[in-house]
């Protein structure tokens, strides 16, 4: 999942946990934290010997939350696959892409498209597989294909680019 602290992203991953004993990873980095949740939202967290605590403050929806340390205050937004997905859907029909792009690692499952084909809004472009579910992302206005950048079987990145279009100009 993703995690904006402010103006900062990580991506965060839950590699283990066993007990209070968490193994995350962040930005690819590993870190075996000891960790212990209260009822009132402060957390103790012990990690290479030294000990930190903070207090966690949910906010209205449940993944917003206002961090407190002892010296600091930070807002934390929690983006998980869906919301990613969310966002990408409200991005998309707001206004037109010329590139299509999945908000989450996944695999190639169909490109029922060429390059150099005329396409409509609408039109689906490439299938997706991810978290076990398949998603079919759709042009989001009339155009042709430019580039495919994938092939079908092929695993993919969050965020990254798998077909370019040339959108037509009304």
């Amino acid at each position: 999942m993703e995690i904006h602290i402010d103006n900062k992203i990580a991506e965060i991953q839950l590699v283990s946990k066993e007990g209070n004993n968490v193994i995350l990873s962040i930005n690819g980095k590993e870190f075996v934290v000891d960790v212990v949740m209260a009822e009132n939202g402060a957390c103790s967290i012990l990690h290479d010997g030294q000990s930190y605590n903070a207090q966690l403050i949910r906010r209205e929806n449940g993944k917003n939350y206002k961090v407190n340390t002892y010296s600091s205050s930070f807002n934390v937004d929690i983006v998980d696959t869906q919301a990613k997905y969310l966002q990408m859907k409200k991005k998309t029909a707001e206004m037109p892409e010329d590139k299509v792009s999945s908000p989450m690692p996944g695999k190639v499952i169909s490109i029922p498209v060429t390059e150099g084909q005329k396409v409509k809004a609408g039109d689906v472009l490439i299938v997706i597989e991810a978290m076990k579910m398949q998603n079919n992302y759709k042009a989001s206005s009339d155009g042709e294909i430019k580039k495919i950048l994938v092939k079908e079987g092929d695993t993919i990145n969050g965020d990254q680019i798998l077909i370019t279009l040339d959108l037509n100009k009304d």
